[in-house]
């Protein structure tokens, strides 16, 4: 073939070659592809976790709800009740851990939302449980019902938020209502996993029934599967204290999902050192597992950890660290030491979303990846440690997760891919491959398309006005906002829900207990 052909070939080729759609994507069921990183060797996360059993054995747990001490006592612990501390012998924990479900089966709204919760699987969550709302047009501020509204369509916006967090605690709705006003949001909006706060059983037992409501569900049906979660932080050093027991057993005992997460930060609520702070971590989640299969073997139970270092100038809490880092992975060698599945968390300590944002939460987001962490808490949004979530920086981080999202598909090399007859034999040296067949084919749909990068050159860019990658955050969202439709509801349903809520309401709603 001469070159004349070859070209006439490639302009041929590429006349006819009828451009793909754009993108079809699928961030819902992940799969974690990187290669596991260990912090500790094998004999070393072996006496940790032994520490952890002698801790529990010697030390014991605080224990200030009755009814968990009673089921401690039930399944065989050393109660003293007038200290309220709980000594849970290492078979009681072995036992737990061997009914405690390697692998959870999450039902959404939506079956195409469903997930499963194991080692090897990959979730997502934004941040959660912030006190403050912040952005650039609006600023800092307490966190509102409207903030929670949009930030609850934004989590719904991104396909590669797999679950519902705690978002912001929207703080102009009475607490004895606001779990009404957060859980019909949810039931509306969004028909992804959701979350619900354990802050006493009425408010847990309310939520329960919205869902049952509003999603059709029969009593069965929904212990008959995770439905939705909730997080349980042990009070650390070696605490559970009234809301949190309780609502490991309200959960467990209706078959819904415990994250358990204690929050052991090294130097303050725990030993200064990662190995110290990781066994302390290790002792609390087992306690706290314990209660769950206590109260219902083989209830859906999440391991998880969130520990990172304080500094030690200001006592503030610091996040994306080298510390942090290892702890991650520390508390993923123990979570595949048991089998089970387990959370990690992002996040930042910074005021503002900076570089020093972008790169304590992707350092913190790395060592969640490497260690294996099947959910990811915190991954996007958080600042401050946590008292503010960010509109522009959960649209930043969203950026960075939907590339890992990428990264989770694989690539292919088949003879497509590599190209010989399509790209390599059209292409003459010298030449270029922007008109291949190849190229034709796939312009649309090879590369990951960004939402808030700007891959424009420097000439470009200045011309369309030298915005900034926060501020082109901000049009992101205020467009996802403005465009944003929620997903369909079955009205007779939605109607029944909101028949309960106005006769809860009337009754006074349920006041969060402790």
């Amino acid at each position: 073939m001469t070159a004349a052909e070859r070209g006439r070939r490639r302009r041929g080729r590429g006349a006819e070659a009828a451009p793909q759609p754009g993108r079809d994507v699928n961030y819902r069921q992940l799969r974690n592809p990187f290669p596991l990183m260990e912090v500790f060797p094998a004999d070393q996360i072996a006496d940790m976790h032994d520490t952890a059993l002698r801790t529990l054995e010697e030390l014991g747990v605080k224990t200030l709800l009755p009814e968990a001490r009673k089921l401690f006592k039930q399944g065989g612990a050393r109660v003293d009740e007038d200290s309220e501390m709980v000594f849970i012998g290492r078979e009681m924990v072995e036992a737990a851990v061997a009914s405690a479900p390697k692998s959870i089966a999450c039902r959404a709204g939506a079956r195409r939302r469903d997930f499963t919760l194991e080692l090897g699987s990959l979730v997502f969550q934004p941040g959660a449980g912030a006190p403050n709302a912040t952005d650039l047009e609006r600023g800092r501020r307490p966190a509102t019902g409207q903030d929670y509204l949009e930030f609850l369509k934004l989590t719904h916006h991104f396909d590669v938020f797999q679950m519902i967090s705690p978002q912001v605690e929207p703080q102009d709705v009475p607490t004895h209502l606001r779990h009404y006003f957060t859980t019909r949001a949810q039931m509306e909006l969004t028909d992804k996993f959701p979350f619900f706060f354990s802050r006493g059983t009425p408010q847990v037992m309310d939520c329960f029934e919205m869902l049952t409501t509003a999603r059709g569900l029969s009593d069965d049906a929904f212990r008959g599967h995770a439905h939705c979660y909730t997080i349980i932080n042990t009070n650390s050093p070696r605490t559970l204290d009234i809301p949190m027991a309780q609502g490991l057993i309200d959960f467990a005992r209706h078959g819904q999902m415990s994250i358990i997460t204690p929050f052991t930060l090294m130097g303050a609520m725990a030993p200064i050192t990662v190995a110290g702070a990781i066994t302390l971590s290790h002792a609390e989640a087992l306690a706290a597992l314990t209660l769950t299969q206590l109260a219902n073997p083989g209830a859906p139970v999440c391991y998880g950890t969130f520990t990172s270092n304080v500094d030690m100038k200001s006592g503030a809490p610091a996040f994306g660290t080298p510390s942090h880092f290892q702890a991650s992975l520390a508390a993923g060698q123990l979570a595949r030491h048991l089998g089970l599945p387990w959370r990690s968390a992002a996040g930042s300590a910074s005021n503002i979303n900076d570089v020093q944002a972008a790169n304590e939460n992707q350092f913190g987001l790395w060592g969640c990846l490497m260690a294996g962490a099947t959910v990811i808490i915190h991954s996007a949004g958080w600042l401050e440690g946590g008292l503010t979530v960010s509109f522009e920086k959960l649209v930043c981080d969203a950026e960075v997760l939907n590339m890992v999202a990428e990264l989770c598909a694989g690539a292919q090399a088949g003879p497509s891919e590599i190209g010989f007859e399509s790209a390599l034999s059209e292409v003459e040296p010298s030449g270029h491959f922007f008109a291949s067949g190849q190229t034709m084919e796939r312009y649309n749909t090879e590369f990951y398309q960004p939402h808030v990068h700007d891959y424009a050159n420097f000439g470009t860019w200045a011309e369309r006005g030298s915005v900034d990658a926060n501020h082109r955050a901000t049009d992101v969202w205020k467009g996802i906002l403005n465009d944003f439709q929620a997903p369909a509801v079955d009205n007779d349903r939605i109607g029944d829900l909101h028949d309960f809520i106005a006769r809860r309401t009337a009754d006074g709603g349920a006041p969060p207990e402790s």
